[in-house]
C-alpha cells in the first residue's frame, strides 16, 4: 500500500397527525416562490443578479436555544414556517424551525426517547431527518420516505439505544427533490448526545444568497449542476460573529457543516486547537488541528485553548472538481471566508483539567465481511431529469423510492467500495449505520476512523466497513452535495433478517 498523502488525509477529515404519504417520491425541482429574482436574471457564471451581501453587525455569537431531555424523554414541537430573520444588517425572509435560524439544539443522552411534533406551515411537502443518529429508519422514526404536506403535522418518536455514542449530530428536511432548497433557506438545527465533558458551544455553519428585498435568491441551473455555494456564510445565522474567551480558557466547539454544497477547510491561526472527533464521538486519541476539511454534513468536535489576542476562524479555498470546463472548470472559493472572530482578553483562566481518556474505539479490520459490494457515483450529460438535463445517480441509475438497490442481511458486517470516476468530489452519506473508513485512495487508514459522511475525491475511491447489526429497515444513501441528491444521486438500502 502507498503511504497516506495529504490529499487522502483530507478525505478522512471530511472522511403523527395529518395525512402522510410513504414511497413514490418525485424529484421535480421547483422555483423558490419567495425569491424576487426571476429565473432568467442570471449574471456571469449562471448566478442570479440583484443580490445583496449582508454585512456583520458586530454581534457576539448567539447560540441556539437548547431543549434538554428530562427523565429520559425530550418532547418538542418544531414548526416549519417562513419568518423575518435578521441576518447581519439585513432583514431576510427565511424558512425556520420555531422562528429561528438555526432551529433549537436538541440535547439528549444515550437511551433517551425524542418525540417531535413536526408542523408544516410551508407551501411544500417536507419531513425530518436526524442526521447521524443510530436509530430505526422505519415507521415514525428516522424515515426518509415520509411526506408531510402543507398544513399537516406528524408525530415522530425516535428511540436512542442505551449504548448510543455521544457526539454532535443535526436535523434537517429530507423529502427528495426539496432538500437543497429547504435547507439553503434556513431549515437545520443541531443535536447533541452528551458525554461526560461539558457540552460546549454549538456553531452551525451554513450559507445563503439573498435578494435586495431580503428574499432567498433563485438558484441557476449551472449552480444546481455544480452544487450551489451561497454568497454569504453564516455561523448560527450570524455574519462573522465575535466569540470571546479569557487567556488560557478552554472551550469546546461543536461545528456543524450545514451548507448544501460548500466544504469547510477550517483554519484558526495562533490558537491551540485539538480535534476530539469528527462526526461520531471522540477519536481514540485527540489529533492536531492543522487544517480540517468538513464536507457538507460533517461535524467536528474541537477543543480550543485560547491564547491572548485576536484570531480569525476561516474557511480556506477548497477545490472540489468541475463539470467539463463549465464555470471555469472547478468549484472552489477563490478567497478565504471569515466565519467568526475570537477575541481573547481579560483575567487569565485557571489551568484546565487534564482531558479524560476516550473510550476504546471499535475496529472492524479483523472482521471478515459477509459481503463486498461496489457503489459507483455516476453523472452524465443529456437525457436526464436533473438540472440541465444531466443524469445523477449510482451505478447508472437515478433514485427511485420504489426500488431497492442494496439488499443487506441483518446482523452482518459488509465492506463497501465507494467509487467516484466523475470529475467532481462527492461526499457519501449512509443513513442510520456509521461507517469505518479502512482505505482511501489506495492507502490503508488507521487508527480506527468512523464517519457518517466521507468525501470520495474525483477519480478516486474509498473503502468502508458497515456493521448492520442491531437495527433493521429501509433507508437511503446519497451524495451530500444536496443538489446532486435531489437530482437523483441517491439509492435505497434494505436491511432485513
Amino acid at each position: 500500500m502507498r503511504p497516506l498523502t495529504r490529499r487522502q488525509a483530507l478525505v478522512l477529515g471530511a472522511a403523527g397527525v395529518g395525512s402522510v404519504v410513504v414511497g413514490g417520491i418525485g424529484a421535480a425541482q421547483t422555483p423558490l416562490p419567495w425569491s424576487a429574482a426571476p429565473p432568467d436574471a442570471h449574471g456571469p457564471g449562471g448566478r442570479a443578479g440583484g443580490g445583496v451581501t449582508p454585512d456583520a453587525d458586530g454581534a457576539t455569537l448567539v447560540e441556539p436555544t437548547v431543549l434538554t431531555s428530562e427523565g429520559g424523554v425530550l418532547e418538542v414541537e418544531l414548526e416549519m414556517a417562513e419568518r423575518e430573520v435578521r441576518v447581519g444588517d439585513v432583514t431576510a425572509r427565511l424558512l425556520t424551525y420555531n422562528g429561528t435560524v438555526p432551529g433549537p439544539t436538541l440535547l439528549l443522552r444515550p437511551g433517551d426517547t425524542l418525540r417531535v411534533r413536526l408542523v408544516n406551515r410551508l407551501d411544500d411537502v417536507t419531513n425530518l431527518h436526524v442526521h447521524g443518529l443510530h436509530v430505526s429508519p422505519e415507521g415514525n422514526s428516522d424515515n426518509p420516505f415520509l411526506a408531510i404536506g402543507p398544513g399537516e403535522s406528524f408525530d415522530y418518536e425516535i428511540v436512542l439505544p442505551d449504548d448510543h455514542p455521544a457526539g454532535t449530530l443535526w436535523y434537517h428536511p429530507h423529502h427528495h427533490g426539496m432538500v437543497a432548497d429547504q435547507m439553503f433557506t434556513g431549515l437545520y438545527g443541531a443535536i447533541v448526545v452528551e458525554d461526560d465533558l461539558p457540552a460546549g458551544r454549538v456553531l452551525v455553519v451554513s450559507d445563503i444568497s439573498l435578494t435586495e428585498d431580503g428574499g432567498v435568491r433563485q438558484v441557476s441551473q449551472p449552480e444546481r449542476m455544480m452544487g450551489r455555494e451561497g454568497e454569504t456564510v453564516l455561523v448560527n445565522g450570524q455574519v462573522r460573529p465575535r466569540i470571546t474567551a479569557a487567556p488560557g480558557e478552554r472551550q469546546r466547539w461543536r461545528v456543524v457543516n450545514a451548507c448544501t454544497s460548500r466544504h469547510l477547510r477550517l483554519e484558526l491561526e495562533g490558537q491551540e486547537v485539538t480535534v476530539l472527533g469528527v462526526d461520531l464521538g471522540r477519536e481514540a486519541e485527540p489529533t492536531p488541528f492543522g487544517d480540517l476539511l468538513l464536507a457538507p454534513g460533517n461535524r467536528a468536535d474541537l477543543l480550543v485553548t485560547a491564547a491572548e489576542g485576536a484570531a480569525t476562524l476561516r474557511a480556506l479555498p477548497h477545490e472540489r472538481g468541475g463539470m467539463m470546463g463549465m464555470m471555469g472548470g472547478a468549484t472552489a472559493s477563490s478567497e478565504p471566508v471569515t466565519l467568526a472572530t475570537l477575541e481573547v482578553a481579560g483575567t487569565p483562566a485557571e489551568p484546565p483539567e487534564e482531558l479524560p481518556p476516550a473510550g476504546a474505539v471499535r475496529d472492524l479490520r479483523d472482521v471478515e465481511p459477509a459481503a463486498r459490494r461496489t457503489l459507483t457515483f455516476t453523472m452524465g450529460m443529456g437525457g436526464g431529469r436533473g438540472p440541465g438535463g444531466m443524469t445523477f445517480g449510482f451505478d447508472g441509475r437515478g433514485f427511485d423510492a420504489e426500488r431497492t438497490d442494496q439488499d443487506v442481511a441483518a446482523g452482518t458486517v459488509e465492506e463497501w467500495v465507494i467509487d467516484n470516476p466523475t470529475p467532481m468530489d462527492h461526499p457519501f452519506h449512509l443513513h442510520v449505520w456509521p461507517m469505518q473508513v479502512v482505505e482511501a485512495a489506495g492507502a490503508t487508514v488507521g487508527p480506527p476512523t468512523w464517519r457518517d459522511v466521507v468525501t470520495v475525491p474525483a477519480g478516486s475511491r474509498v473503502v468502508v466497513r458497515v456493521p448492520f447489526e442491531d437495527l433493521t429497515g429501509r433507508t437511503v444513501y446519497h451524495c451530500h452535495i444536496l443538489d446532486h441528491e435531489d437530482a437523483g444521486m441517491m439509492g435505497v438500502v434494505d436491511v432485513r433478517a
